[in-house]
């Protein structure tokens, strides 16, 4: 942005999500201040500057959500939409270095640029610029992509920074072996929480919804909905708590069989439970 004129003597422009300013003479003209001159604090430019901050703020939160969403969901994004959302720099952020799949489902790349045509310039696995121009591409999910440690180490090699969780993204494939009327998973039940109110802080600090007794974490798993919920505690419960098991739902509320669960569901679900189990009380010692 272009500095703006603030007060007597004084700039001001948004830095780095910051509002900064400069004076416009004596010996100081033209260098950025360390902190903003008193004079300056409640001056319309400034307030202005700072409600504009926390908009790009909240824009930023949004596409990252969104983009995330995709990826979870490996739902279909229209390449001409990718076009045209890419000059936003904060779309570019979230988009940027993600593992995108076109028409061939074994050709992954990693997203570089999409230009107002709707072409895309991927990074490929041998290192190669490639441009695609599918209808649309998906975002995978990372336990749904070949070659999945492949991917991390040249990543690691590119030195790829994702915003958007993927690559990296812990991940737990489902056991070919499964009690043929299982339903639910008890590997992350017992963690100890002081309270249920902590626990259910900790859910809602993770970015997973607590409904009732449960924290929850919606998936859209091949073309259908399926819901993980993690049982949590009475609410209101002031006392001990502890985590129960892993069960997952349909969009009816009907209970799954594990066999059942499709192999997203079953990631993100168990994702979740060890994310909870994880912030136990641990005794010293153990």
């Amino acid at each position: 942005m272009g500095w703006l004129a603030a007060g007597d003597g004084y700039e001001v422009a948004l830095i780095e999500g910051r509002v900064a300013a400069r004076p416009t003479s004596g010996r100081a003209a033209g260098r950025q201040l360390k902190s903003l001159p008193k004079t300056l604090r409640e001056h319309p430019e400034v307030d202005r500057l700072r409600r504009l901050a926390e908009w790009l703020d909240r824009h930023a939160a949004t596409c990252v959500a969104q983009v995330d969403t995709w990826m979870v969901s490996s739902l279909p994004v229209p390449t001409g939409l990718l076009a045209r959302v890419w000059p936003d720099e904060a779309w570019q952020t979230a988009l940027r270095d993600l593992a995108v799949v076109g028409d061939d489902p074994d050709e992954v790349g990693f997203l570089r640029d999409a230009t107002e045509p709707g072409e895309l310039r991927l990074v490929n696995l041998d290192g190669e610029t490639v441009r695609l121009s599918p209808e649309t591409v998906t975002l995978p999910h990372p336990v749904l992509l070949p070659d999945l440690d492949d991917l991390r180490e040249f990543a690691a090699e590119l030195g790829v920074t994702q915003k958007v969780e993927q690559i990296h993204r812990a991940i737990w494939r489902k056991p070919a072996e499964l009690a043929e009327k299982a339903t639910s998973v008890s590997e992350f039940s017992g963690g100890r929480f002081a309270s249920r109110f902590g626990l259910a802080a900790r859910a809602t600090q993770l970015g997973y919804r607590v409904s009732g007794g449960y924290a929850t974490c919606r998936v859209r798993d091949a073309g259908r909905i399926v819901e993980a919920s993690v049982w949590i505690g009475e609410p209101y419960w002031d006392s001990e708590v502890e985590t129960g098991g892993l069960t997952w739902h349909d969009h009816d509320g009907r209970s799954l069989w594990l066999r059942e669960v499709g192999p997203v569901a079953w990631s993100e679900g168990m994702r979740m439970a060890a994310a909870l189990y994880a912030g136990r009380q641990v005794e010293e010692g153990q």
